[in-house]
């Protein structure tokens, strides 16, 4: 400290004493890790580099005291909520309590198979007899008991001390999931609680995901001098401040720049969607002109990232008429917003498309929750007499029947619910919380991978697409979503007759008569192929089902020159999908041309793209349109 005037003001001489504790802290680190460091890939630094540690040291404590300052300012922070530390507690202690590992039976034999695989480890590195101790180079990569492509890299297995540590890891995470799947006397339900939440713990503790117990991790802080850990509380930080995480470069893409940039016009607007014409590639195109219904739970640029991975664009290159939806993301207007909306959305948007080309009918796509809309839309219109306002219905991993939704279920129970609402704000519940249960599904892929990479090792985010638009969050009325997870997917009455209405219809699928073709990802762990095959158990109209290869994203946007993947069919009439896949026929390649093939089939009329077939006259304003860019 030195005196100005009568006040004292702090200097450099406090930030000196900052560096020397981080200085004395990194010759700690060095010393501790110094044995187990893959020499062949780093070495330790050389002493005259501590005042660069220290130097790291102080920014990452200036970012962490800054943002902590500026947080104060903020009454209640978006990540803030969604960590909820009491709430991830009670759920532990609920689990704990269940599970049998406090049982000294269980610990004495997780113990013994302990010792076991340390022996069994010890002796792949240990001399054997006048020969010295096998090289790190030595120890193939299926010499080790266990194998998970987390611990893929050579470094976990070069020293014996993180050998022993992630092969303990493995063998402690299977025996917990083995215990999980074991345990008896729990509800369906609640049992499937104590598997998810057991894999959601043995993945957030595998050692990958800690500096100290990362190989990778320790020899880029030893070779960068910690300047992969400041650019990885960078990237923390700023993930904090945005109430999501980062999982690829957001400059690198604009909507409408680089992205959902398919030519078109918005000719419709109402206050829930914009309807997209988009401009016809060919000269002729097909008389019954094609709308979208994308999920509102997502933008729709997932059917248009770029003209590659394009749906609309092929769709447009096939001779087809596309129209578009695109739903506006939900603020505190729509608080009141239920199905019967989202139906009446759908009916609305057959209506302009047909009033506006003059034609009687249009094929209709419905993507995931849209799809599901879609069906209710189709069984409301039956139930009107006006069926025939609909030539075709395509479900892109789509369902209807919830007794086998995967992993969702486990966020549908009362307690689940109440903490759900506790989020709202307004009468609009926040996309980016949705956004962190989705990645909680695949957990090493969408949330620990970019914990290790971006975090940890600092490195710079990637420039992909798909990613984006996965990060490009979307808000939900809070009314229609408690009674989307509360009626469909625990309560589960969309299939029971008129147990449910929607614009004052009550709603019976098995009245759908419209031809149907239902996709279903064969990988798919949001809605699994097994929960869309139902689908086909409630309609009284011809049907085609398709299992395409991968998910529930790839698995849709699969572009024929992509020559990815491929799909299966069954002409026949099986009764399950086990029957359906026992008899399937294997295709590679994408399924579109399939279903393009499906759709020329039930009406291969063309006329002229001229006219109205023509967006632009009347139009509202270019595609993709505001909607789309609204947070």
């Amino acid at each position: 400290m030195r005196e100005t005037g009568n006040a004292k003001t702090p200097v450099a001489t406090d930030n000196a004493v900052f560096e020397d504790l981080f200085r004395l802290q990194a010759e700690a680190m060095q010393a501790l890790a110094a044995p187990f460091l893959p020499t062949a890939h780093a070495k330790a630094p050389d002493p005259g580099d501590f005042q660069h540690w220290a130097m790291s040291g102080a920014k990452l404590q200036k970012m962490w005291l800054d943002f902590m300052a500026e947080q104060t300012a903020v009454a209640e922070p978006a990540w803030l909520r969604m960590v909820d530390g009491g709430r991830w507690k009670q759920m532990f202690d609920e689990w704990a309590g269940t599970m049998p590992i406090t049982q000294a039976e269980t610990q004495a034999r997780l113990w013994d198979e302990s010792l076991q695989l340390w022996n069994r480890v010890i002796e792949l590195y240990a001399p054997q007899g006048a020969v010295a101790a096998k090289a790190p180079a030595d120890v193939a990569p299926d010499a080790l008991p266990r194998r998970d492509r987390r611990f893929a890299d050579p470094r976990w297995r070069e020293q014996p001390w993180f050998a022993l540590l992630h092969q303990t890891y493995l063998l402690l995470a299977e025996r917990l999931e083995d215990m999980a799947q074991e345990i008896s006397g729990l509800e369906p339900e609640r049992h499937g609680q104590v598997r998810f939440m057991t894999r959601l713990i043995t993945e957030a503790l595998s050692p990958a995901n800690f500096p100290m117990t990362n190989p990778l991790v320790i020899e880029r802080t030893l070779a960068t001098r910690g300047e992969n850990l400041v650019k990885g509380v960078e990237h923390l930080l700023a993930d904090l401040r945005r109430g999501q995480l980062s999982h690829t470069d957001g400059e690198a893409f604009e909507v409408g720049r680089n992205i959902a940039t398919t030519a078109g016009k918005v000719v419709h607007e109402t206050p829930l969607f914009q309807l997209i014409h988009y401009t016809p590639t060919t000269d002729q195109v097909a008389a019954v002109p094609l709308l979208i219904f994308p999920p509102w739970i997502n933008r729709f640029y997932i059917l248009d990232l770029n003209p590659k991975k394009s749906f609309v664009s092929w769709a447009l290159d096939q001779g087809l008429s596309v129209f578009m939806v695109s739903w506006k993301s939900a603020d505190a207007s729509m608080a009141d917003v239920t199905m019967d909306d989202y139906v009446r959305a759908q009916i609305e948007a057959i209506d302009v498309v047909r009033q506006k080309l003059a034609v009687p009918k249009v094929h209709t796509i419905g993507y995931c929750v849209a799809g599901t809309t879609l069906a209710a839309t189709l069984a409301v219109l039956a139930r009107r007499g006006e069926a025939d306002k609909v030539a075709s219905a395509t479900f892109f991993t789509a369902q209807v029947d919830f007794s086998e939704a995967g992993e969702l279920c486990h966020f549908v129970d009362d307690a689940q619910l109440r903490w759900l609402e506790s989020l709202e704000t307004d009468g609009y519940l926040d996309g980016r919380y949705l956004a962190a249960t989705f990645n909680l599904l695949r957990g090493p892929d969408l949330i620990w991978n970019y914990v290790i990479n971006n975090y940890l090792l600092g490195e710079d985010y990637l420039a992909f697409d798909l990613l984006y638009w996965n990060g490009d969050t979307t808000n939900l009325p809070a009314r229609w979503h408690r009674a989307y997870l509360s009626e469909l997917y625990r309560d589960n009455q969309l299939v029971v007759p008129d147990a449910l209405s929607a614009d004052g219809t009550p709603i019976d699928l098995h009245r759908i008569t419209t031809p149907c073709y239902i996709q279903a990802g064969r990988e798919d762990h949001i809605a699994p192929a097994n929960s869309v095959w139902k689908l086909t158990r409630h309609l009284a109209g011809p049907w085609k089902f398709v299992l395409a290869g991968s998910g529930h994203i790839a698995g849709v946007v699969n572009p024929p020159a992509a020559g990815k993947y491929q799909y299966w069919t069954n002409p026949g009439e099986p009764a399950s999908l086990e029957a359906f896949v026992a008899g399937a026929q294997e295709t590679k390649g994408s399924w579109w041309p399939d279903w393009r093939a499906w759709l020329a089939d039930l009406d291969g009329d063309t006329v002229p793209a001229k006219g109205a077939r023509v967006p632009g006259r009347n139009a509202i304003e270019d595609a993709p349109g505001r909607y789309v860019r609204m947070r």
